[in-house]
This record gives C-alpha cells, sequence and structure tokens, in this order.
C-alpha cells in the first residue's frame, strides 16, 4: 500500500507540475505585443526618451532633459496616453515589415553622422527582438523612426508648456507659437495625447488671448488630424 500511495503521489506532483508549466505557457501567449523606442542623445534636448506602444494602444513615454544648463542632474518626465487606432496598426504594421528587429538593422555606416544610439524593440508572448542603431537604410525602420521622433516632439512640447503654465506665463507665447508652426508643417504627431496641457491653457483666463487662441487652434488639427485618419 505505501508503494502504491507513493506512486499516486509522484503521479499527482507530475500533473501538478504540468499545469503549472501550461498556465505559464498560457500566460506567456496573454502577453500584449510591445514595441519600443528609445533614444540617448547626450547634450540633445531631451537627453533620453523611451516611448511603449502595446498593442492594445496604451502608451508610456518617459524622458530626461535639463531645465537648465547649471542643472546638475536631468529632470524626469513621465507620462501614459492612448496612442491612435491610426498609429498604433501602423507602427505593428511596420515593425512586422521590419522582421519585428529581428537583425541587423543599421547601416554599419561609421562614417555618418551620430545622431543618438536609438533601439528598438518587439516583445510578445513569444518572442522579444531589438536592435540598436544610428542610422538605418531600411524603410520601415526609417518611418518608425521618423513616426516615434515626431510623437516625443508633442509630448515634449506638453512638458514645456506645462512648465511655463505653471512658473512662467509670459514664456508661453513662443513656445506655442512654435508648436503651432511645427504642427501645421506636420512634424508633430498623437497631438490629442496632449490635449489637457493646451486645455488648461486656453481656459486660463490670466494667459494672453493670443496664447489661448494658439491652444484652440492646435487642439482642433489633433481632432481634425484624428477624423481624418
Amino acid at each position: 500500500m505505501r508503494i502504491k500511495s507513493n506512486s499516486v503521489r509522484a503521479r499527482f506532483g507530475s500533473f501538478v507540475g504540468c499545469l503549472a508549466i501550461l498556465f505559464s505557457l498560457s500566460a506567456r501567449a496573454a502577453e500584449p505585443a510591445t514595441v519600443t523606442f528609445s533614444l540617448d542623445f547626450p547634450g540633445s534636448d531631451p537627453e533620453h526618451y523611451s516611448i511603449s506602444v502595446h498593442f492594445d494602444g496604451h502608451t508610456s513615454y518617459e524622458s530626461r532633459t535639463r531645465t537648465s544648463s547649471d542643472a546638475s542632474d536631468p529632470a524626469a518626465y513621465q507620462t501614459e496616453f492612448t496612442v491612435s487606432d491610426a498609429t498604433r496598426t501602423r507602427i505593428f504594421e511596420l515593425a512586422a515589415h521590419a522582421r519585428y528587429f529581428s537583425g541587423k538593422i543599421d547601416s554599419g555606416n561609421k562614417k555618418l553622422a551620430f545622431s543618438g544610439a536609438k533601439k528598438l524593440t518587439y516583445t510578445d508572448g513569444q518572442k522579444s527582438f531589438s536592435a540598436d542603431y544610428n542610422y538605418s537604410p531600411q524603410p520601415p525602420v526609417q518611418q518608425l523612426t521618423n513616426l516615434f521622433q515626431s510623437i516625443s516632439a508633442t509630448l515634449e512640447f506638453a512638458r514645456r508648456l506645462a512648465y511655463d503654465h505653471h512658473y512662467q506665463k509670459l514664456a508661453l507665447d513662443d513656445e506655442i507659437k512654435r508648436m503651432e508652426d511645427q504642427a501645421k508643417s506636420g512634424e508633430l504627431a498623437e497631438l490629442q495625447a496632449v490635449k489637457p496641457i493646451l486645455q488648461a491653457i486656453y481656459d486660463d483666463p490670466s494667459v494672453i488671448n493670443v496664447v489661448r487662441a494658439r491652444a484652440q487652434r492646435i487642439m482642433e488639427m489633433g481632432v481634425s488630424v484624428s477624423a481624418a485618419r
């Protein structure tokens, strides 16, 4: 009877182990696909940033920049938002065209000017790839790089506008004019992500009218772009 009991316990232990493996594999398979772009460029503004876009559209952004030339440590900035469906679809389609960054994507040309240490990463429940580059000749990687840089530019405008609105409202005019000009020229992406700070500026009667009007126009551009997509 003791031998039989030990055998039952062994089979039960094996069964539990198999269940644990199946649960682990199932959990991994359920992990959402994510594309992440990061850039490190000392001396630039920001000197580091990273954007992670999940397949459901949830996006997180973090950056580090020096608020002044005499600042000893870079200031950290973080925000989260939902990327538009059109942009989300484009990002994952381009990642697929780039074979999920599973191979070499850098040109390997050492004579090219340094434009920041870039990295693209793709992860899901079954695979995980990443590739570093300065410049890539691959069109999907170039398009992803441009798109992520445009999103970062939009979010960095929001960071600076929030700072100016809180600490130096007289600086808002120049900053929001530059933002409007870049939005008109198509250099920015995902304008709807920064609506909260634009709305706060527009709703503030202590801000001069020309700045409030620009904030309203940029918000309207974000709505029209989303509708067009």
